[in-house]
């Protein structure tokens, strides 16, 4: 069912690197094999930020995808797409925003945050002010019920919660509504639907939360519901009207900042990371002309390994007796920092040599990309026209 579906989307900025596998694309490996997973190029959401150089979008979101790929997401499980393959995303977001209030999007936390980070560029565009909403548009037009985010993040999907909330209360109450639902319930049959009615009366009386999920369980496992009754019960449930648009979970991963080569988080903008598929001489090469411990001038100089942004590298691929390997000979100036650096880049280039394997199989034929992807917009824009003609239908758009 649609209601575990998980929607995930990176904006197309060409080959990824380390922070974005440790980061994001380890987790949706993950979620592909628990979940029906949609995973998106938002190459609109580009153009938000940066509208004045679009540069090879194309080229950039293939070869993410190719990185995608090469890393272990796979599309016979999780669905690849292309945002602006998909026109529904335009339209839902238009329509959306003639019952969004205006004073929702200037508040979303990160537009003024990315206005000051952002100065160089033009953001006074509607474009930028409406992202968050074409973000809602995303994630609502495939009634996913997951969508993975760091912390930081929580806000934009509690955003589309209060929209999908105020879209179906304003457009969900079509005529006889509760005789429909009182009609949908009893072909539950009547233990099982006087079992749901006490739920639904204790969370609407008493605010009782395990109630609604017991009910929502309840109404999950209906076999002989139509879609129409399911989602009518659903937001009867709530005390609200047809539950058209689902109301999404911020599913939250586990926070890992991958460090840089300079010891800040990992990021192309900063000139510090390590691409997934660069050559092994290359990795090395920026591994061992990293900045150590400044205390260490010579050889027989003692170190700190907390004042060395090699060690955080060492947290993340080395276990517990290398890690005390390293404190012992870098506080007693027993390893040089060449030696230390060593099973780093050893772990490293082991990491991305099978990536580099994979890839190179997408890379030495482009239609296999193309193909995956065409065929991935072929079946969002299926689970897209449903989600249209149902918002068509309840505010009265369905000419016929």
């Amino acid at each position: 069912m649609y209601e575990t579906r998980v929607l995930s989307g990176m904006r197309p900025t060409g080959a990824l690197h380390l922070g974005h596998y440790h980061g994001v694309l380890r987790n949706w490996v993950r979620l592909q094999s628990e979940y029906p997973c949609l995973f998106f190029v938002a190459d609109w959401h580009a153009l938000t930020t940066d509208y004045e150089n679009p540069g090879e979008l194309q080229k950039s979101g293939n070869d993410m995808v190719i990185d995608w790929l090469a890393t272990g997401v796979d599309p016979g499980q999780a669905t690849l797409f292309v945002q602006s393959q998909i026109p529904e995303h335009a339209e839902l977001h238009l329509l959306l925003s003639m019952m969004v209030p205006l004073g929702w999007l200037e508040r979303v936390p990160t537009y003024k945050d990315q206005q000051a980070k952002l100065a160089d560029r033009d953001l006074a565009t509607y474009g930028f002010l409406g992202y968050p909403l074409l973000q809602s548009a995303d994630i609502l037009m495939y009634r996913a019920r997951y969508v993975p985010v760091g912390e930081d993040q929580v806000p934009h999907v509690e955003f589309t919660r209060e929209v999908a909330r105020r879209f179906n209360h304003l457009y969900g109450r079509d005529a006889g509504f509760e005789d429909k639902a009182k009609a949908a319930a009893k072909k539950m049959g009547s233990k099982k639907a006087r079992l749901w009615n006490e739920l639904r009366k204790k969370f609407l009386e008493q605010g009782d939360a395990e109630a609604l999920k017991r009910a929502q369980v309840l109404l999950d496992e209906q076999q002989n519901l139509s879609r129409g009754d399911r989602e009518r019960l659903y937001g009867w449930l709530e005390g609200a009207g047809k539950r058209i648009l689902v109301e999404p979970e911020a599913l939250l991963t586990a926070a890992s900042r991958m460090p840089g080569l300079d010891g800040q988080k990992m990021s192309k903008s900063y000139g510090n990371s390590i691409a997934l598929r660069e050559e092994p001489e290359a990795v090395t090469r920026k591994i061992r002309t990293m900045p150590t411990d400044p205390a260490r001038v010579k050889r027989s100089d003692p170190g700190n390994p907390e004042c060395c942004p090699v060690w955080p590298l060492h947290q993340v691929y080395s276990d517990e007796a290398r890690q005390q390997w390293v404190r012992q000979g870098c506080t007693t100036a027993g390893i040089g920092c060449l030696e230390c650096k060593q099973p780093v880049i050893d772990a490293v280039l082991a990491e991305l040599a099978p990536i580099r394997e994979r890839a190179q199989v997408y890379l030495d034929d482009p239609t296999l990309v193309n193909n995956i992807l065409a065929d991935g917009c072929d079946k969002a824009r299926r689970l897209a026209a449903e989600t249209m003609r149902d918002v068509r239908e309840a505010m009265g758009l369905l000419y016929t």
